[in-house]
C-alpha cells in the first residue's frame, strides 16, 4: 500500500499535456483546441521518480472557448486526469507560444528563457527567445519567485502578450533562467500566468489581468472559470475574460465579498459532513478560491474527520493518541468548566501563546498552491516557535473533536473512543489518502457554507478515480493544511470545488461568485 501511495503521489505531481491548436471561429472568438491524455496505472508507476518532490501545485486550469452565449473573450483549457487544467498564450512579435497555468493564487507571468542553460527543466519546455521578438524590451532587473520546495529565478523583460484574441502591449514578465524543482522538470506546462491581485506580485510588475483592464481590451472587469470534470470530454473547460458563458451554469451566482486582497479570499461559514456540524468554522473561517490548487485543502482536524467518515487510510499518529491518553481527562475537565477552547492547550502546557495567538505548525501537501504555502511558511518562520509544535497541534485537534462531541451530548467513554479512532485517520505527511472505491456510493456528502448558502459536494465529486478494472484506485480530494491565526484557519477551494461550481472573479465589485456548473 505504501508503494502504491507513492505512485499516486507521483502521478499527481507529474503533469502531462499535449499542445493545443489555434483555431478561428465564426463568432469572432479565438478557440484554442485542446487534447486529452487518459492516465492508466502504468503511467503512475512510470512516475515513481517524482515521489520525492514535495512541491505541490496541481496547478492546472482548464478553459474552453464556446460558441454561443459568451459575453467575453474565452480561452480553452485542457483537463488532465480531472486534476489539471491549462491553456496557451503567445509572447513577442512574431508570437512565441507557451502552455501556462492560469493561476488565481499568484500574480506574475513567467516562462522559460533561452538564457536558461543550467536547469534541466528548461531542456524540456518551450523557451522565450528575446532576439526573435521585434517588441522585446530589456528591463535589466532580476527576480525570483519561491514555490514551496522549489523556485524560479530570472530577469524581468517586457513584450507583447497574446491571450486568445486579446493583445496586451508592453507586458512585464520573468524570463526564467533557473527552475529549481523536480516538478518543473516533469511538468509539461511551460510557465504560469497569475490572476491574483497585485498585492502579491513579485518585482512590482503589473499583472496581465490588470493590463487587460488598463488597455481596455476587455469591457467588463470580471473573469470566470468553468472546469469540465469529465475526463473523457474533448474540452477541458474555459476561462472567459470580461464576461461569463451562460451555458455553463444554472441559476444565479451567490457572491461573497473579498476580505483580504492578494489572493481571492473571503469568509466561509460552517463545514458539514453528512449534513451534520463538525463544530469547525462556526465562528467563521477564511477561504481562498484558487485555480492553481487541484484539490481542497483544509484544517487537519476537519480533514481527519472527513477521512474517518469515508474510510480513508492515513497514518497512526502516536502523539495524537498520547495526548488523548495522558491529557484527555484534563482537556475534558477544562472544557466542562467552560475554559475557552483556544486556551485549553496553553493551560495544560502543550502550547504557548505568542502575543495573542497560539503558535502551531503549518503544513501543506501535494496540489496546494505553492505560493500560498510560501506565505504560510514565512509567517510561521517569522514568529517565535515555542513548545513542541507536534504536541501542540495534536492537542488543539483533540480539543476541537471533544468540544464538538460534547455539543452532541455523548458520554465521555464514547467521545474518547471516537477521538482515538480519529487519531488513526490523520492524513499522511505527504497528503495522499486512498479510499475503497466500492464504498464511494455510501460515503457522506460534504457541505461548505458561503454567504449563508450551502454548497454541497457528493462523494462522486470529491473522490478522484484513476486506472481501470483491477487497477482502479480512488483518492480523497481533501488534503490537510494548517494555517495559524490571524490568517487562519484557512480553506483552499481548488479545482475539485470549482469543477462543481462555476466561479466568477469579480474584480470591479471585489467579490467571488459561485453557481452550479453544467
Amino acid at each position: 500500500m505504501k508503494m502504491r501511495q507513492g505512485y499516486l503521489w507521483a502521478a499527481f505531481c507529474l503533469w502531462a499535456l499535449t499542445f493545443p491548436l489555434l483555431e478561428a471561429s465564426s463568432d469572432g472568438l479565438v478557440r484554442i483546441g485542446l487534447k486529452k491524455w487518459r492516465i492508466d496505472y502504468k503511467r503512475i508507476r512510470a512516475a515513481k521518480m517524482a515521489r520525492s518532490a514535495k512541491y505541490v501545485g496541481g496547478r492546472l486550469k482548464s478553459m474552453y472557448q464556446g460558441a454561443g452565449d459568451s459575453d467575453g473573450e474565452s480561452v480553452l483549457l485542457r483537463n488532465y486526469m480531472d486534476a489539471q487544467y491549462y491553456g496557451e498564450i503567445g509572447i513577442g512579435t512574431p508570437s512565441q507560444n507557451f502552455t501556462v497555468v492560469f493561476d488565481t493564487g499568484s500574480s506574475n507571468l513567467w516562462v522559460p528563457s533561452t538564457k536558461c542553460h543550467f536547469s534541466i527543466a528548461c531542456l524540456f519546455h518551450s523557451k522565450y527567445n528575446s532576439r526573435l521578438s521585434a517588441t522585446y524590451v530589456d528591463l535589466g532587473k532580476e527576480g525570483e519567485i519561491h514555490y514551496g520546495s522549489g523556485s524560479i529565478s530570472g530577469v524581468f523583460s517586457q513584450d507583447n502578450v497574446q491571450v486568445g484574441s486579446l493583445s496586451i502591449k508592453d507586458q512585464v514578465f520573468i524570463e526564467a533562467t533557473r527552475e529549481a524543482s523536480l516538478v518543473f522538470v516533469l511538468g509539461k506546462f511551460d510557465g504560469i500566468l497569475g490572476l491574483g491581485f497585485d498585492e502579491i506580485v513579485v518585482g512590482n510588475a503589473t499583472p496581465v489581468w490588470y493590463n487587460m483592464l488598463h488597455q481596455s481590451v476587455i469591457h467588463e472587469d470580471i473573469f470566470s472559470f468553468w472546469l469540465n470534470r469529465d475526463p473523457l470530454a474533448t474540452e477541458g473547460g474555459e476561462i472567459v475574460f470580461g464576461g461569463v458563458d451562460r451555458r455553463h451554469f444554472k441559476g444565479q451566482h451567490t457572491y461573497a465579498p473579498i476580505t483580504q486582497k492578494g489572493y481571492w479570499q473571503f469568509d466561509m461559514g460552517e463545514f458539514l459532513i453528512g449534513y451534520k456540524s463538525t463544530g469547525f468554522c462556526e465562528a467563521g473561517c477564511a477561504a481562498i478560491v484558487d485555480s492553481g490548487t487541484s484539490l481542497i485543502a483544509g484544517p487537519t482536524a476537519v480533514v481527519t474527520e472527513i477521512n474517518h467518515a469515508i474510510g480513508a487510510e492515513g497514518i497512526v499518529s502516536q502523539e495524537c493518541k498520547e495526548v488523548v491518553s495522558q491529557y484527555g481527562n484534563m482537556i475534558w475537565d477544562l472544557l466542562i468548566s467552560r475554559v475557552q477552547p483556544e486556551k485549553v492547550c496553553t493551560q495544560i502546557g502543550l502550547c504557548n501563546y505568542n502575543g495573542s495567538l497560539v503558535v502551531r505548525s503549518g503544513s501543506s501537501y501535494c496540489f496546494m498552491n505553492p505560493r500560498i504555502k510560501t506565505v504560510v511558511e514565512e509567517e510561521n518562520g517569522n514568529g517565535t516557535r515555542v513548545g513542541n509544535e507536534v504536541w501542540c497541534t495534536a492537542c488543539e485537534m483533540t480539543v476541537i473533536w471533544i468540544q464538538n462531541q460534547l455539543k452532541q451530548r455523548r458520554t465521555k467513554e464514547i467521545i474518547f473512543s471516537y477521538v482515538t479512532e480519529l487519531c488513526q485517520s490523520l492524513p499522511s505527511p505527504m497528503g495522499e489518502s486512498v479510499v475503497d472505491c466500492g464504498r464511494v456510493p455510501f460515503m457522506p456528502d460534504v457541505t461548505f457554507t458561503i454567504a449563508d448558502k450551502h454548497f454541497t459536494l457528493t462523494p462522486k465529486e470529491y473522490i478522484l478515480k484513476t486506472g481501470e478494472g483491477i487497477t482502479t484506485v480512488c483518492l480523497s480530494g481533501f488534503i490537510a493544511l494548517d494555517v495559524p491565526p490571524p490568517r487562519g484557519p484557512l480553506w483552499i477551494l481548488g479545482d475539485i470545488f470549482m469543477g462543481v461550481y462555476h466561479t466568477v472573479f469579480d474584480y470591479g465589485n471585489l467579490q467571488v461568485g459561485f453557481a452550479e456548473a453544467m
